[in-house]
């Protein structure tokens, strides 16, 4: 009757009824393990790893280890090796980042932005590579593409853009972008911003509406600006696994940012299939990515 009452099983019930003072007192701390530590195999390649690159994801390291050490790990330990991975870093790494969800729809607004990757230290042929990367975000699914570039300017929106489109397939309602000189101006004595032609045509060609964000306050295209820091720390844990940072070409470099970006898509699918079910389709011709300009020429050396 006391274990019905009290929800218990009957077993239970019993042993506080014959020794009530033994189990009323709290059970002491234990300090040993069990079972088998599944991780001691690897763990001891990990830590290291993790001390060199604090800023080493778990899961890129657990997929590194795997392939390495396939006859020691199994894939079902992914979420056994996180835990112990933030554990870690509860003790001995940095505070976690904040972040704060917000809603959106599917198939309405896709933000575009660029962000400079030169702290990538990548390099062509032993050259450094100084440059942005023009990056564009569906905010419902996270889907995003980007592209490299060399300045923020209207030829690299307009080709990051298309390089996006033409990768997802469809086209969403609205393009959202921050107050770039690539797609506003100032409109003189009102001390306002308004579109520059050349991209309101862009944005025509694909039946984009446009939308910018207020002066001096990226938080309103907070996606793309959270998705900067994601795409270079994703990039960066590719770099750090690949070993070293140097590229034979910028088209293998290219080559390298496409393959890291279709993998982090790849979980995004079934939401990413959510938006193009309401998305519009491409227009049939793709604006060429390039100006041209009409210069006059003479024999002379002072023309």
């Amino acid at each position: 009757m006391s274990a019905l009452k009290s929800g218990m099983d009957r077993k239970t019930a019993r042993k506080y009824l014959k020794d009530p003072e033994r189990w009323s007192q709290p059970r002491p701390a234990r300090d040993w393990r069990t079972r088998v530590d599944p991780l001691a195999a690897i763990w001891h390649e990990a830590e290291p790893r993790l001390r060199a690159a604090p800023e080493l994801e778990a899961k890129a390291l657990f997929e590194h280890l795997l392939l390495l050490r396939p006859e020691q790990m199994q894939e079902t330990q992914l979420r056994t090796f996180q835990r112990r991975v933030r554990q870690w870093r509860l003790e001995h790494g940095p505070a976690p980042e904040v972040i704060f969800p917000q809603v959106h729809r599917p198939g309405e607004v896709m933000q575009v932005d660029w962000t400079h990757a030169k702290e990538l230290e990548v390099s062509i042929a032993g050259h450094p590579l100084d440059h942005l990367l023009c990056q564009a975000v569906l905010p419902y699914s996270n889907w995003q593409w980007a592209t490299r570039c060399q300045s923020e300017s209207l030829l690299s929106l307009r080709a990051g853009l298309q390089a996006a489109l033409f990768r997802l397939g469809k086209v969403p309602k609205l393009l959202q972008i921050d107050d770039s000189s690539a797609a506003t101006h100032q409109i003189s004595g009102e001390g306002k911003r308004d579109f520059n032609p050349e991209f309101l045509s862009l944005a025509a060609h694909y039946g984009l509406a446009t939308r910018t964000i207020h002066v001096g306050c990226p938080n309103e295209n907070g996606d793309v600006e959270s998705h900067n820091g994601h795409l270079k720390r994703r990039l960066e844990q590719h770099l750090l696994l690949r070993g070293y940072r140097d590229f034979t070409s910028e088209a293998a470099y290219d080559q390298f940012v496409a393959e890291v970006l279709t993998k982090a898509n790849g979980p995004r699918t079934v939401k990413v299939a959510e938006e193009l079910a309401v998305m519009r389709e491409l227009p049939p011709t793709r604006l060429c990515e390039y100006d041209e300009v009409e210069c006059r020429v003479c024999s002379h050396r002072d023309c």
